[in-house]
């Protein structure tokens, strides 16, 4: 077998929090493997001018706007996918927000806000599109971790307690679905230049500090999460369940 093991021709993939960076990328990586991509997010208009620009590339591409914290939207969204597009193969947890501030200052709202977005989401759909995998024995879950799930920074603890969650929620889906066919894994991508890190990419004092503390020695750029979004999509990882991919320039390797 070869190349073939990496194919995604004709698998619906749903992809949130899709209209752009990181989101978007895996998106039109995954489209260009062969999968019928679904966008999804809450700001419809944004939604829309993806799904155009992905359409404009020969991609095939629907969007659907519903919000993932939402568990009575989650389900009406899910079963239309499958309903109109088709039996959702691929799952990409993508969905996810920052806030920044020292941790004594921590607003309890944000606390909250961070966890629903970036955790609560993967559990809802998750947990809506895996009960059509499992009658299927068949399906791929990516949820997207961090470093942040291995390494705190100062400002972000909140942020650090999402990502760690999602890499044991990673773990526990493996524990109650790999016996269904389903693989469950996640990408942990590093420091890349997207809309959420903006404004550490203007800042010439992080921008340095990261490029002497990544082996690397430089931000990522979005497309190089594609192939590791491709592999664990594919049936190329037929047998890995529960693992974190770290994609990350090697930073949670060194001190």
């Amino acid at each position: 077998m070869g190349l073939e093991l990496f194919a995604l021709k004709g698998r619906v993939a749903l992809v949130t929090g899709s209209s752009q960076g990181i989101g978007l990328a895996l998106a039109r990586g995954l489209a260009a493997a062969g999968a019928h991509v679904v966008l999804n997010g809450r700001d419809a208009v944004k939604l829309e001018a993806a799904r155009k620009e992905l359409a404009a590339e020969g991609h095939a591409v629907g969007a659907l706007a519903f919000d993932v914290t939402d568990e009575a939207a989650v389900d009406e969204g899910v079963a239309s996918i499958e309903r109109e597009t088709g039996p959702i193969a691929i799952l990409v947890n993508n969905a996810g927000m920052q806030f920044r501030t020292p941790l004594e200052d921590f607003p309890a709202d944000k606390w909250r806000e961070l966890m629903r977005v970036n955790v609560e989401s993967a559990f809802l759909v998750g947990k809506a599109v895996a009960r059509g995998m499992i009658p299927r024995h068949r399906g791929k879950i990516i949820n997207i971790c961090s470093v942040q799930s291995e390494l705190g920074r100062p400002s972000i603890a909140p942020y650090t307690a999402t990502k760690g969650a999602i890499k044991m929620l990673t773990k526990g889906m493996c524990a109650d679905w790999a016996r269904h066919g389903i693989q469950i894994n996640a990408i942990g991508p590093g420091y890349f230049k997207t809309p959420l890190n903006q404004a550490l990419v203007d800042n010439p004092e992080f921008s340095g500090w990261l490029e002497k503390r990544t082996p690397a020695g430089r931000w990522g750029d979005v497309g190089e999460l594609v192939g590791a979004a491709i592999f664990l999509a594919s049936d190329a990882s037929s047998f890995v369940n529960g693992h974190i991919l770290y994609v990350d320039g090697g930073i949670t390797s060194v001190l």
